[in-house]
């Protein structure tokens, strides 16, 4: 009994400890990246503006070429939005809103994935003869202690895909 007793008490001691350093733990998660691209604002607004562009340059979509994608909305712009289902756990299943498209300069999207909600953002700045882009995405991991610990790894996890994604976007504005 003893030899069973301590070993639980251990894990049940190291569980509760775990749970009240997570209290500290921030619940808020941003994730970002820049590339500057040598095409104007406007390319490279259209790429981003237009959902089904993304089948092109997105490194989710390069993941999974087999997802089930569905389109609903405008071609582009506010309201836009694609839903996607996907078998790789890397992709998951979500959805994807434009909720903010100021032309050239910024757009915004809701997403919604199955374990949880953020905000992307896309701003586009002109510089010399290069758009730079910065794309970032926010995030809250709420209150659940495991969804926190989570979040101190979310810039490592999706950090690499955003920059794939920008030098897929560059490739694409690029002509190459």
């Amino acid at each position: 009994m003893k030899l069973v007793k301590k070993p639980l008490l251990f894990f049940f001691g190291l569980a509760v400890v775990l749970v009240v350093i997570s209290l500290f733990l921030p619940s808020s998660v941003h994730v970002e990246r820049m590339l500057a691209i040598p095409a104007p604002p406007e390319k490279v607004f259209d790429q981003i503006n237009t959902l089904k562009n993304w089948e092109k340059w997105s490194p989710w979509h390069q993941l999974d070429p087999n997802m089930k994608l569905q389109y609903d909305g405008a071609p582009s712009g506010i309201g836009t939005k694609y839903s996607w289902q996907s078998k790789q756990r890397n992709v998951g299943n979500g959805t994807l809103t434009i909720t903010k498209s100021v032309p050239h300069s910024t757009i915004e999207t809701a997403m919604h994935f199955d374990d949880g909600d953020g905000i992307g953002r896309f701003k586009l700045e002109k510089i010399r003869d290069t758009t730079q882009v910065t794309w970032s995405m926010d995030s809250d991991m709420g209150k659940n202690p495991i969804a926190k610990y989570v979040g101190l790894f979310m810039d490592k996890m999706v950090g690499p895909d955003f920059e794939k994604g920008l030098n897929n976007l560059k490739m694409v504005c690029d002509g190459k």
